[in-house]
């Protein structure tokens, strides 16, 4: 059964609690120079922005936009050309969030030798976690992220969607507070793209704090509270998603069982009122959502075939 995705209803609850806000920039600017100083890329340019406690923050642009470069001044990683970065209401640069922060990066560096148990346990001895906690956590994340059948398989062997899996599963290690993906459903096929944009709900759900870097917009729209939009560096366009994505000069109804007579006194009154029926047709689903039932019935009922037309 697909899961319904929807937006976080109590996350503007805190737009005017300082306590809740998770992370700030202000006036944050980044400048890459050239060995010789001189001004190469101005990646970021007087970025304001909070991500509040508790909500699905997602980052979108198209490459180059500033998104990775924003990512990396909040976990203290680069430092600022201009302007400030806190987190938990700390500096960027201190680094004593970091034991509350969990961080998937686009490209997941994992030692390829290791399996997924033996990862998950040298990154719990980084968090001085005991062995007993280290076992628990390990046996959590690895049935959290589907992949009990290669807990012992080495990285190596791990296709792409899989070594996404095991770094999620890294970057939860030590149960942050405030979790940082980047591209997390690269590599994914729609199963478990779709898995993982459930687990981001289930994580939210779970009281976390969630920053999701991506340029894929369906994986945006489906699981975001609220969303800041980077082009050329520049901050065009801040607020929730189900706001943003309305269009306010257009009214959509929904109904069934019409008939023709029904339809016709329907558009009558529209254009009585001084309106203008811009379409009353059958709604359409998403491909996403036609794969996954194909591949749901497909299962449920080997060997049926659809039909061509």
């Amino acid at each position: 059964m697909a899961t319904t995705l929807a937006q976080n209803p109590a996350a503007p609850n805190s737009v005017n609690d300082p306590t809740n806000v998770v992370v700030e920039t202000r006036n944050l600017g980044k400048i890459y120079r050239d060995f010789w100083g001189r001004k190469k890329v101005n990646a970021l340019k007087s970025l304001d922005l909070e991500v509040r406690k508790g909500e699905i923050f997602g980052l979108l642009g198209p490459n180059g936009s500033g998104k990775s470069t924003t990512i990396k001044l909040m976990l203290g990683l680069l430092f600022p050309t201009a302007g400030r970065v806190f987190v938990f209401g700390k500096e960027a640069t201190d680094v004593s969030k970091n034991e509350r922060i969990g961080y998937l990066p686009e490209e997941s560096y994992l030692y390829k030798f290791l399996n997924a148990e033996e990862t998950l346990d040298f990154y719990g001895r980084l968090f001085d976690m005991s062995a007993e906690v280290r076992r628990e956590r390990t046996e959590k994340l690895i049935q959290m992220v589907g992949l009990q059948r290669a807990r012992r398989r080495q990285l190596r062997e791990y296709s792409k969607g899989m070594t996404r899996r095991i770094g999620l599963a890294q970057a939860l290690i030590n149960e942050p507070e405030f979790l940082v993906l980047d591209e997390p459903t690269t590599g994914l096929d729609p199963i478990g793209t779709r898995e993982m944009k459930d687990l981001i709900l289930r994580l939210r759900e779970e009281g976390k704090t969630i920053l999701l870097c991506s340029h894929q917009l369906a994986d945006v729209q489906d699981v975001c509270d609220r969303v800041a939009i980077l082009h050329q560096g520049e901050l065009k366009e801040l607020g929730r998603v189900d706001s943003l994505l309305k269009v306010q000069d257009v009214t959509e109804i929904h109904a069934s069982g019409l008939s023709e007579e029904a339809k016709k006194e329907i558009q009558g009154i529209i254009e009585r009122s001084g309106g203008a029926l811009k379409r009353m047709d059958n709604p359409t689903t998403t491909m996403e959502e036609l794969f996954l039932d194909i591949v749901r019935e497909s299962e449920q009922r080997p060997g049926r075939r659809g039909s061509n037309s």
